[in-house]
């Protein structure tokens, strides 16, 4: 279950930080639209690897380690919702450290 977690664990930092940035990219069209036409690629770009490639590979990796850590439908629930939620990918990735590795969780 520990590689399970550690997989489970980038992948939450990857996901959610591409998320992070969509969402300030987001902000920024709406104070700045010259900056935006700038980088409006940029946007394209991390929204495509966002959700094409890299939210399917968080979602195996959560079913993954729902699956081996017999988590709750509610955790799973979450762990889902978070490619959608701006910073919840963090926040659940902590939930799950807490409550697998009670006592600490320590890199191999």
């Amino acid at each position: 279950m520990e590689k399970a977690f550690q997989r489970y664990r980038i992948m939450s930092f990857v996901t959610g930080t591409t998320l992070l940035i969509l969402c300030c990219t987001l902000l920024l069209h709406t104070v700045d639209l010259k900056l935006w036409k700038d980088i409006k690629i940029f946007v394209d770009v991390v929204g495509i690897g966002h959700g094409v490639v890299l939210y399917p590979i968080y979602l195996v990796m959560s079913f993954q380690l729902a699956l081996k850590a017999r988590l709750h439908l509610g955790y799973v629930v979450l762990m889902l919702g978070a490619g959608f939620v701006p910073g919840l990918a963090f926040y659940m990735e902590h939930r799950m450290r807490v409550k697998l590795y009670p006592n600490g969780f320590r890199h191999a």
